[in-house]
């Protein structure tokens, strides 16, 4: 596994294969949680263009591209994040640039049984411990529980941190629905 780092995608054949590899990575999360966490092409071909966003492309033994993540420590740069929250909680850490907010980790479901994703978390881990920074993220409900999405990650980055590490719920969103039976 290779994993490269780019500001911006201009390659048309590298960035068809960036949307197409998301795609069939993420795509179902589309139905499966209330808020959309997935953009559309429009907003992805914006966000591989976007330079405070780094691209990590990870490349199995043939070239393929087989894994994709957005990183950046500009909130701003990242949709519908609140950089105002980062800003109240870690003052300091949010003046100096030091929080890191990963917007997706998408890896081909053909590898998903390789490093691919352990790839992707450590070049990360190494981006953001390396200042002495924080990576936040989110996961909807359905990763969370069905995946173990939040406790999977706390362990991975824990091994990489070699065992000191605080991992923390920021925030949580809850969708209610409310029905009314017809009346009799």
């Amino acid at each position: 596994m290779l994993v490269k780092v780019l500001d911006k995608i201009t390659d048309d054949e590298m960035h068809k294969a960036a949307w197409e590899l998301y795609e069939r990575a993420l795509g179902e999360m589309r139905s499966l949680a209330v808020q959309r966490h997935l953009m559309y092409q429009s907003e992805f071909d914006e966000v591989m263009l976007d330079q405070r966003i780094e691209k990590y492309l990870c490349y199995n033994d043939e070239g393929d591209l087989c894994g994709l993540a957005t990183f950046s420590n500009d909130l701003f740069a990242m949709p519908l994040v609140s950089p105002e929250y980062f800003e109240r909680r870690w003052p300091e850490l949010y003046r100096q640039h030091r929080i890191w907010y990963a917007g997706f980790v998408a890896v081909d479901r053909d590898s998903r049984s390789s490093r691919a994703l352990l790839d992707l978390m450590e070049a990360m881990y190494n981006t953001a411990s390396s200042q002495n920074g924080i990576i936040a993220l989110d996961f909807c409900r359905h990763n969370d529980m069905k995946r173990n999405m939040g406790r999977a990650t706390e362990r991975i980055l824990r091994r990489f941190a070699g065992g000191v590490m605080r991992a923390e719920r920021m925030d949580e969103e809850q969708f209610w629905s409310y029905e009314f039976p017809e009346a009799a």
